[in-house]
């Protein structure tokens, strides 16, 4: 592995764990009072502070925000208003299923992206797609049904949903990142003005927008004197850790090593999640989620080491 593609594949890791660390500090938040709609204002808020101040204070990223397009900029602010569906499916959520289910079910979207990138993306072909979707609807029907831990039918709704709107996202930031047909990740950012941060950055102006006008909506406590005591650090967590450093380092990771490289890179997020889950809240999985979780891993990496043909290069912009 060159030193292009091992520094992405870890960039990738570390977003998958700091994604996989948010359910914790979630529970945490919740067990104070607060409910999933303070955690995405906070959340949102936090990290595009964060990222916002990166790319101020380092030269190179300034430099990549004055070379933005307007239509990069637009498209980066559509996909953060996209991404608002799927976090706040995902920690709304969280509410009535444990923070270790939630995680293996979530995981459903590495194989979703690759089935649908058999119509809008490097399109796979052959019947190993399929085969890996089924595999994964199979695991996710195991995990439900050995279900020994909480969990509510609304919660399972909701996170059945949550993994198909990351999955189209995932898509359009491919899209937006210029994945190419017939070109390699190292030649499509070969000479790339714009850093990934600034992408983000400008991203999550998009989703903080939204998050911050359904807090507003939902009257909930919007200033900082209003936050729970108990709810402070996990707050604080999940901005600095689970979107700042998380968003950061996944588009970082993509940008060198492709979209679908990345989210097979993350199949070790459920895995960090459900390890820290019985840390630190003694939950656990019976046999049959245990067989669940390791079909939906094996329907992952069966769909994203499905080989597919080179076609003629397509030039289609954001």
């Amino acid at each position: 592995m060159d030193r292009r593609r091992l520094v992405g594949a870890l960039l990738a890791a570390v977003a998958a764990c700091a994604y996989g660390t948010g359910p914790l500090f979630v529970k945490s938040v919740y067990a104070a009072g607060d409910d999933w709609l303070d955690v995405v204002y906070w959340r949102f808020l936090i990290g595009v502070l964060l990222l916002w101040a990166l790319v101020l204070l380092v030269r190179s990223n300034r430099a990549g925000l004055r070379a933005l397009t307007r239509r990069q900029a637009l498209a980066a602010l559509g996909l953060g208003v996209f991404f608002i569906l799927n976090t706040s499916t995902f920690y709304a959520g969280l509410q009535w299923v444990s923070a270790s289910l939630a995680s293996l079910m979530i995981y459903t979207y590495p194989a979703v992206v690759a089935v649908l990138s058999i119509r809008w993306g490097h399109g796979l072909h052959g019947r190993r797609p399929w085969l890996a979707l089924v595999i994964v609807l199979a695991g996710v029907a195991l995990t439900v049904g050995g279900q020994a831990t909480r969990a509510e039918p609304i919660g399972i709704v909701l996170l059945i949903v949550s993994p198909l709107f990351y999955a189209v996202y995932i898509l359009l930031s491919a899209r937006f990142a210029g994945e190419r047909r017939g070109v390699t990740a190292h030649e499509r950012t070969e000479g790339a003005v714009v850093p990934p941060v600034v992408v983000a950055a400008v991203m999550l102006v998009g989703t903080a927008a939204v998050s911050t006008s359904m807090a507003a909506v939902g009257g909930r406590a919007m200033l900082p004197w209003q936050i729970p005591p108990d709810a402070v650090m996990g707050l604080i967590g999940i901005g600095v850790v689970s979107t700042a450093l998380a968003v950061s380092a996944f588009y970082s990771g993509s940008a060198r090593i492709g979209a679908a490289n990345a989210s097979l890179v993350a199949t070790v997020e459920p895995l960090w999640t459900i390890s820290l889950a019985m840390i630190f809240f003694g939950e656990s999985l019976t046999p049959m989620q245990v067989l669940g979780g390791a079909l939906i891993l094996g329907g992952v990496v069966l769909a994203q080491t499905t080989p597919g043909t080179t076609v003629a290069e397509v030039r289609e912009d954001f």
